[in-house]
């Protein structure tokens, strides 16, 4: 996982959640809108933004901005899976994520779903824990995701080659 340039990749946006937010002022009540936002080229590229503006598509706008300058890269295995069992924290908000064989598809949650096909992860089976807050629930995705290691790394990280790594596990 590394922080990457969005100069060149064909991103697509999702807009996950809109909230709007009131303040009660002497002449009447402003709306505020916030929207969360993810992005990705279905190729292992995925971005989270928070956008708020005083109308909705200068909201989206802005989360989309912010979710550009947060891509991620996500190497998936031949599967489109995962490489092994996840568990995300992001305040009171747990996903675990499993991989799955090809043809399970996409078994998730709204928020985790967006995160997860953007992302072009085709087969895993995920299961939201505690908080079914949105916004906290794609960070502790995003968070899971960026935690995850490929068998090069782990066999980088252990001196080892891949194959040892795989045999021996």
């Amino acid at each position: 996982m590394k922080k990457i340039n969005a100069n060149g990749l064909d991103l697509k946006d999702r807009v996950v959640t809109i909230n709007r937010v009131t303040k009660v002022v002497k002449g009447g009540r402003i709306f505020r809108f916030a929207a969360l936002v993810v992005v990705g080229d279905e190729n292992g590229h995925v971005g989270v933004g928070l956008g708020k503006a005083k109308e909705i598509p200068e909201a989206i706008r802005k989360g989309k901005e912010d979710a550009m300058k947060n891509l991620l890269f996500l190497e998936t295995n031949e599967n489109a899976s995962l490489y092994h069992e996840i568990l995300g924290h992001f305040g009171a908000a747990k996903v675990l994520m499993r991989p799955a064989p090809e043809g399970t598809g996409i078994i998730a949650g709204g928020a985790m779903r967006a995160v997860l096909e953007l992302a072009g992860i085709r087969n895993i089976v995920t299961k939201s824990i505690g908080s079914n807050n949105k916004h906290n629930v794609v960070k502790a995705t995003m968070e899971g995701l960026q935690r995850m290691r490929t068998p090069s790394e782990v066999a980088r990280l252990r001196g080892k080659s891949v194959e040892e790594v795989l045999v021996n596990g």
